[in-house]
């Protein structure tokens, strides 16, 4: 008798979850919906997913105790909330078309203006990198650079794969009709129109496909990481890196992903770059494989030729077991003694790529790490 009613709670359980993301708009598009001609007749999918060409495994170990210290406040969040620099929708674009500015809007998110065009990248504007509100930890600054409602018209957005903290279902919907295309890797771009983005709007790319847009090119390149938004979908669309080119600077944008040889093969292709942002944080060596460790930074940088670059996938959320600075405080000692030159602006700082970098240590005092 027990023994059956514990079967039902369980079963009844599992039925109720797989409804939750089968109806919840948030978990994207269904498997059928991402499956297009494009996806299938792709060189990176196979068996029915997509994979990086050298084996990776999302785990590679499991330390004991590591979810009671996941779930343990300490230096793991700031004290106080992150500063953030607010931003007027009439300082976009005021410049000469002859550079390239940065605005971080924190985590991966950013905001690049180059020969008049703007470009959003991996636009999470919500509060919590999950598919419910209730669920996961909250954003460490209370409020954006910029309320979303004032963001201006969007050339380009960016998406590098279909993690939560890279593609927010909320954030789609608020700026779906103010963004002239979407490029994604494939996919991707099923979880878009079935959140009721125009396709043709939307552009789907594989690794090493490029496509233009006024005057700018853009380049899918490689990155070793994996995709999934809900319970059977692991790795159903492809995740990738960008190159952003305009005619005064060329741009790497790293998405997340471990180190791999894909880096020095986009060195040898697309290098030198002006400049790279590149993942640094929510790493542990439990996942080494899929998130870049600092250690692992001069090396990427040394294979793509490039010695600028700025951190980011920190700043925003917790999302693994460092300490909330453990990211940009580690690459600091690793750059110690090199020519490497890394921007640490605060949330909301623009800063034009080919000028002064800024590099105040703003996280210093704002947790235990700083004191």
């Amino acid at each position: 008798m027990v023994v059956g009613v514990i079967v039902l709670v369980v079963v009844f359980g599992v039925i109720s979850v797989a409804a939750f993301v089968y109806f919840s708009p948030q978990f994207g598009a269904s498997k059928k919906q991402i499956r297009t001609e494009a996806v299938l007749g792709s060189p990176n999918f196979d068996k029915g997913s997509f994979s990086y060409p050298v084996s990776t495994k999302t785990m590679t170990g499991f330390r004991s105790g590591s979810m009671i210290e996941y779930f343990r406040r300490g230096d793991k969040f700031p004290d106080i909330p992150v500063p953030v620099k607010k931003i007027q929708p009439t300082e976009i674009n005021n410049f000469g078309d002859s550079l390239t500015r940065v605005t971080w809007f924190g985590h991966s998110t950013l905001l690049i203006e180059t020969q008049r065009k703007t470009i959003l990248i991996d636009p999470m504007l919500g509060d919590v990198p999950s598919p419910v509100s209730w669920m996961g930890p909250g954003r460490f600054n209370p409020e954006l650079p910029m309320d979303i409602e004032d963001l201006p018209n969007i050339d380009v957005v960016l998406i590098s794969h279909d993690h939560y903290d890279h593609l927010d279902y909320e954030s789609i919907l608020q700026i779906k009709d103010k963004v002239g295309k979407f490029k994604t890797p494939l996919g991707v771009g099923a979880h878009l129109r079935a959140w009721g983005v125009d396709a043709g709007k939307i552009e789907e790319l594989d690794w090493w496909e490029s496509t233009e847009f006024e005057g700018l090119k853009f380049v899918a390149t490689p990155a070793r990481h994996f995709s999934g938004r809900g319970i059977f979908d692991r790795n159903a669309t492809l995740w990738c890196s960008w190159i952003i080119q305009s005619d005064h600077s060329k741009i790497f944008f790293s998405g997340d992903g471990g180190y791999g040889e894909h880096f020095k093969e986009i060195g040898n292709r697309f290098g030198p770059f002006d400049f790279a942002f590149m993942e640094c944080g929510q790493y542990d060596e439990q996942w080494a494989l899929i998130h870049m460790m600092p250690h692992e930074i001069p090396q990427a940088l040394d294979d793509l030729k490039t010695t600028q670059f700025m951190p980011i996938h920190w700043g925003a959320f917790k999302l693994a077991l460092h300490s909330w600075t453990h990211p940009v405080d580690e690459v600091q000692k690793y750059l110690s003694g090199t020519d490497y030159k890394m921007a640490t602006p605060k949330i909301g700082e623009a800063f034009f790529v080919s000028g002064k970098l800024p590099n105040t240590k703003w996280w210093v005092n704002q947790s235990h790490a700083g004191k």
